[in-house]
């Protein structure tokens, strides 16, 4: 298997945990998904960061965590601290594009209802 091909495999995953978790976590929380997810894939940003956000979306999308998804509130807030932890430690790399293209695929997953 090509690296190329490991990459499409992590993608189909990441955008079928985007459409279930985001309904579930929310608005903001598959917002600060998405704003890591197209920070990685832009060219500028340094291997130590896209290491800190493969790192966080890994989390999100691996099957088992600390704390499980299907409980209530708090199954959810895990997701969301290492995804929050990462944005904070990347911030200075996301730029108006990225911000936009998370913003339009949030609204494209999500739609305009939820919060």
């Amino acid at each position: 298997m090509t690296v190329h091909n490991k990459a499409a495999v992590n993608d189909k995953r990441f955008w079928n945990k985007m459409r279930d978790y985001g309904k579930r976590a929310g608005r903001k929380t598959a917002y600060y998904s998405l704003l890591l997810f197209y920070t990685a894939k832009s060219p500028g940003v340094p291997k130590s960061s896209k290491l800190i956000i493969v790192g966080a979306l890994s989390y999100l999308i691996f099957p088992i965590d600390l704390i499980p998804d299907f409980i209530p509130v708090i199954g959810l807030a895990d997701d969301a601290t290492v995804v929050a932890a990462a944005v904070y430690k990347v911030i200075s790399h996301i730029d108006d594009s990225v911000k936009s293209k998370a913003s339009q695929k949030v609204t494209k997953l999500l739609g305009e209802d939820v919060k």
